[in-house]
């Protein structure tokens, strides 16, 4: 069927909106989804320009929510006008898979970043030319066709606008502290970087208990809303020794855990800085710059620890309905994040996002679509 998305035809060209796009039929265990809104992520942004390696022309968009269309014979856990959040793909059947552990799926580049199916077929097609998908989703669709692996059902009365970076920013911010971190009650962390990730690894500090929380950036409103989401205590490195700071909030220890979202390079060593002995911090940031560490210095002298994480260690099906629950509970507030723009704004939005006048923008694809209906 002929769906709009944008497209990305070369490395560093803007989106083109196109209404002859050919979306690929479902397979058994497929869902067709109706595209209601997608958050727009930076790593759209790295994939758009480059920074990961990928084929083009490209349909991105990973933070998508719509409605269940049609299912496939093989589906068992949805129905047509079941509401939907997408996100990434795991196989399921691999060893990390079958341990629990989806975001370290054997297959994840491949059935994820590779620009086809997992089954290696073309999700899209233009004028009879391959054109590649990101995360088996393209959200910046109208329309689009994911697996069963792929979707996590969410409440109806939810406003579905405002769901989709459950996907990716808000789980990978919220799960690199929930899941992988593991913070106890009294911990102290500090957050470098106050976008949709590093508001949401803020949150989930609060909620782990932690009575020292960081938000560090240079952005004084940036910095006023982490205040408003859980921010214990906010700095801006652009005024004043980063380090410094930290190990004055913290009685001169330093904070327990760290986490980086920026992939700065001098910010990124100064989240191994402000650790306290034993300290970890965490890397998450899709980027192309490097850090210098010396290893016994650094680290082995006062114990601490640099891991990686791969979209919050997170298991969607499990950890998007948890932070709609928290959302409910008044304790993660992330739709004061987002800014919605119609689809035909998505250079716009993508400009936004890029500067930092957006946090999180919503490219809102269906404008008819009525929250609660």
């Amino acid at each position: 069927m002929k769906i709009k998305a944008a497209v990305v035809e070369k490395q560093n060209a803007d989106f083109e909106i196109k209404d002859d796009v050919e979306l690929a039929e479902m397979g058994p265990d497929d869902i067709q989804v109706h595209m209601v809104a997608s958050g727009i992520c930076h790593s759209d942004e790295a994939l758009r320009i480059g920074d990961a390696v990928i084929d083009y022309p490209i349909v991105l968009g990973h933070e998508g929510s719509g409605i269940v269309e049609k299912v496939g014979p093989e589906v068992t856990q949805f129905q047509p006008g079941d509401h939907v959040v997408l996100s990434f793909y795991a196989c399921g059947n691999c060893k990390s898979c079958l341990k629990g552990i989806p975001t370290q799926c054997e297959n994840y580049a491949q059935n994820n970043l590779s620009g086809v199916r997992p089954d290696g077929s073309s999700h899209f097609t233009e004028n009879g030319h391959h054109v590649a998908d990101m995360f088996d989703q393209s959200s910046f669709t109208t329309t689009t066709v994911v697996r069963e692996r792929n979707a996590v059902k969410v409440p109806k009365d939810m406003d579905l606008r405002t769901l989709g970076p459950l996907g990716c920013g808000y789980v990978t911010g919220s799960g690199t502290v929930l899941n992988t971190l593991k913070p106890k009650p009294g911990d102290t962390i500090a957050v470098f970087g106050t976008g949709a990730v590093g508001l949401a690894a803020m949150m989930a500090g609060r909620i782990s208990g932690c009575t020292k929380v960081i938000g560090i950036d240079i952005v004084d409103s940036r910095l006023d809303l982490a205040k408003e989401l859980g921010a214990t205590d906010v700095i801006n490195s652009k005024d004043v020794d980063v380090v410094k700071a930290v190990q004055d909030l913290t009685g001169g220890r330093g904070v327990d855990w760290a986490v980086d979202t920026t992939g700065v390079t001098s910010v990124m060593e100064n989240s191994i800085k402000v650790l306290a002995q034993g300290g970890t911090t965490a890397t998450i940031a899709v980027t192309a710059h490097h850090i210098d560490v010396d290893t016994w210095n650094d680290l082995c002298v006062d114990d601490k620890k640099i891991v990686g994480v791969n979209m919050g260690d997170s298991i969607p099906q499990i950890d998007i309905p948890r932070l709609i629950d928290f959302y409910k509970m008044g304790m993660f507030d992330f739709p004061k994040t987002e800014k919605f723009y119609k689809f035909d704004q998505i250079n716009e939005a993508n400009a936004d996002s890029r500067s930092g006048k957006t946090i999180k923008p919503i490219l809102v694809i269906d404008e008819d679509y009525k929250p609660g209906e």
